[in-house]
């Protein structure tokens, strides 16, 4: 048989089309009736978020390149200019979509009482408000421009709320003038209405259309519109020539509000008159124009899901499960002597990670702090508590400043905690600090100095810690912390080690450890030994470890990749990857855990931690991943976690060899219900684990991974 070649770009995915492919998969959650109905709006307000980083993101650089003059091929074949074609279609026909989706859900609102209302549907005394409204607080914030040779025509920030109109003088009836509104920030998008027995809103940009006769005295209003610009958001920045990253950020931060042009959203029935010309002055081509049928941002959709309580049109809430120590530890530090502890939130409470922080801030015992900061949250209690550490002891920070899209609110801490006394290092240059690390050294009541240290999957962010799926490690383990001791090290001075075992360190040995990690699993295949790989993650897009992975199941190996978000992987291909599945689960919150599983000739390890399979995380930032030593963990990670993720059968989603993402439950060829077929036994691993936080389950349906499934609800926590 000849052999198969793996550069073959029919065997990788494009990453921009599987990326909509995982937003399709949160659409169809709004979608989906057997979601709380205000569940299903923030889903569509979510898919909306994520297209709008899509294009500030992904589509502005690839626009950046082609206009550079570049148009190379990636693995999957696609230069960018086809690309560039692809997604113009598959954009369009999402953004349709989502619209169905709102024009779907607004009557469905309206049934239970909340009501997005128009101006035409106001009572009396719900336009008395909307006057008294626009007169006291959207006049006053308001500048009306009317473009002519003495005003060009106004900045427009990205994603600002606008409003075009075509004008003209009622003295100079044969001409039309450009005029414009820019909304500000600090209006609500969504206005609410007094009301009785109903939640009211209207949309903020039908009051501006409404208040426009005022504001444009002496002219007629032909027609308005509002319309909405999505900006280049990418950060360009010359590290090696900043004199400070920090004010190079800075800086860089108020340049992306007026990044180029890349998408402008407009109300379908807009006066072609007025879509011409806001797409000259941005200077948009045809296909970068959007019409929508409905308001331009459907992520504003949100304020009505915060606003509104009506828990019986949600997810009913649960509490997480506490920690809670042996009888015979005093505190969590003499718990940690004895055995490492694996926490699984939103399931467990996360108040454990703020407290091991908080505590340290106030033990004598404690000598030193050793942070990192990715994303945390706007009233972060971690921060707080590092500042107070700094008045009686070390406390280093290594404070991420280019965290997309956090990078302010960064540089406001890294500024406090520079002023408190704490040290703070922003990391290497032209690597992002990714890693989840705190490490605590502390001299214990034996009189013996220690080091603890929490490595996590998530971010430091207790907001988001309720609805990201992440698993945090606590230990004591010498080998661990010690290695935990020189990534620090390796980030405030640049110093290099020859091994960092047993962690798993990029962009200095991660990919090539985790490719002899795969490539040994197909070694123990042809010889007849145990040979298994289960790996969790939100990306798989490095061509490498892909290669690997096919070589591994061309070996034997079978394989099952959870991948919530890009994966550029074609699995099921004959003679290539027939021993590879791959799901992806879109549910109540959101898959963000790292978790990899290699079954090793019978003698298994589990790695967890914060890198995805990415270039980007591989090879451009520094990353950790970490083994679990405890047998009762991995037990833990295999039979309740995993095994739950690969029996989901509700919200998982298969990818299929043609590209396409069917419902765990639906046959190759067959219906596409959104619900299992009666008969069928629905199974959320999402479900699941809530009722095991609960104490109300142990174990998956079925196990699926090998070895008998044992009940670990109460192990280690």
């Amino acid at each position: 048989m000849a052999r198969i070649s793996l550069d073959n770009p029919q065997y990788f995915l494009n990453r921009d089309t599987s990326w909509l492919a995982f937003n399709r998969r949160v659409l169809e959650e709004a979608e989906d009736e057997g979601n709380p109905l205000l569940e299903r709006l923030k889903f569509l307000a979510i898919s909306a978020s994520n297209l709008d980083e899509f294009f500030e993101i992904r589509i502005a650089s690839m626009q950046q390149q082609i206009e550079d003059g570049y148009n190379e091929a990636g693995p999957d074949g696609l230069t960018l200019i086809e690309k560039r074609d692809v997604l113009d279609k598959q954009t369009h026909e999402f953004v349709s979509q989502q619209y169905e989706c709102w024009n779907t859900l607004r009557p469905a609102l309206a049934e239970n009482g909340i009501r997005v209302l128009g101006l035409h549907e106001l009572d009396a005394a719900a336009l008395r408000f909307v006057d008294e409204y626009c007169e006291k607080e959207l006049d006053p914030l308001l500048t009306p421009v009317t473009v002519d040779p003495a005003h060009p025509f106004p900045r427009v920030i990205n994603k600002a709320l606008c409003l075009g109109f075509l004008l003209r003088r009622r003295r100079r009836s044969s001409m039309t003038y450009t005029g414009v509104v820019s909304v500000p920030r600090a209006l609500p998008r969504l206005v609410r209405l007094p009301s009785e027995g109903t939640s009211d809103f209207i949309f903020l940009a039908d009051l501006v259309a409404h208040h426009a006769v005022r504001m444009y005295h002496g002219y007629d209003i032909v027609s308005s519109a509002p319309f909405r610009v999505t900006r280049n958001s990418n950060l360009y920045l010359a590290e090696e020539e900043a004199r400070s990253l920090l004010e190079s950020v800075r800086a860089e931060l108020h340049n992306r509000r007026k990044g180029d042009a890349v998408r402008m959203e407009i109300e379908a029935d807009a006066d072609p008159e007025i879509i011409d010309r806001l797409r000259t002055v941005f200077e948009l081509d045809p296909w970068q124009v959007y019409p929508v049928n409905g308001p331009v941002n459907l992520s504003r959709l949100f304020n009505i899901y915060e606003q509104v309580q009506r828990p019986d049109l949600k997810y009913r809430s649960f509490s997480p499960r506490e920690l809670r120590l042996t009888s015979k530890s005093k505190d969590l530090f003499e718990e940690l002597r004895s055995h490492d502890i694996l926490l699984h939130h939103p399931y467990d409470c996360y108040d454990a990670v703020v407290d091991f922080i908080e505590s340290a801030a106030k033990d004598d015992r404690v000598l030193s702090i050793k942070q990192t900061l990715y994303r945390t949250s706007e009233h972060s209690l971690i921060v707080p508590s590092l500042i107070e550490a700094a008045t009686r002891t070390e406390v280093t920070a290594v404070v991420e400043l280019k965290a997309r899209f956090d990078e302010a609110s960064n540089i406001r801490w890294a500024r406090d905690l520079e002023d408190a006394g704490v040290q703070v290092f922003h990391g290497l240059v032209g690597l992002k600090t990714h890693c989840k690390l705190s490490l605590l050294v502390r001299r214990d009541p034996d009189g013996v100095t220690r080091s603890y240290a929490h490595i996590g999957t998530g971010n430091y962010n207790a907001t988001t810690a309720r609805i990201y799926t992440d698993l945090s490690l606590f230990t004591a383990n010498p080998e661990i912390t010690r290695a935990v001791h020189d990534v620090f090290s390796f980030l405030t001075a640049y110093a290099e080690n020859p091994s960092y075992s047993p962690l798993l360190v990029a962009p200095l040995d991660l990919a090539e450890k985790i490719i002899a990690l795969i490539d040994r699993e197909a070694e123990h295949a042809r010889q007849g030994r145990e040979a298994r790989i289960v790996a969790k993650m939100n990306a798989l897009l490095d061509k490498n470890v892909v290669q690997a992975l096919y070589r591994a199941s061309q070996a034997g190996v079978q394989i099952d990749l959870i991948v919530r978000g890009i994966c550029s992987l074609r699995p099921g291909v004959r003679g290539v990857s027939e021993n590879i599945r791959v799901r992806s689960i879109v549910g109540r919150f959101l898959e963000h855990s790292r978790i990899y599983f290699f079954a090793n000739g019978g003698e298994e390890e589990i790695y967890i931690g914060s890198a995805d399979w990415m270039p980007r995380n591989l090879y451009e930032r520094v990353e950790v991943l970490v083994p679990l030593r405890d047998e009762l963990l991995r037990q833990r990670v295999r039979h309740e976690i995993l095994d739950a993720y690969l029996a989901d059968n509700r919200k998982a989603r298969i990818l299929l060899p043609d590209t396409n993402y069917i419902r765990a439950w639906q046959p190759l060829h067959g219906r596409r219900d959104r619900r299992p077929p009666t008969g069928t036994t629905a199974f959320s691993s999402q479900d699941f684990l809530i009722s095991v936080a609960e104490g109300k389950a142990s174990t998956p349906p079925m196990p699926v991974l090998s070895g008998k499934s044992k009940v670990l609800a109460g192990a280690r926590r």
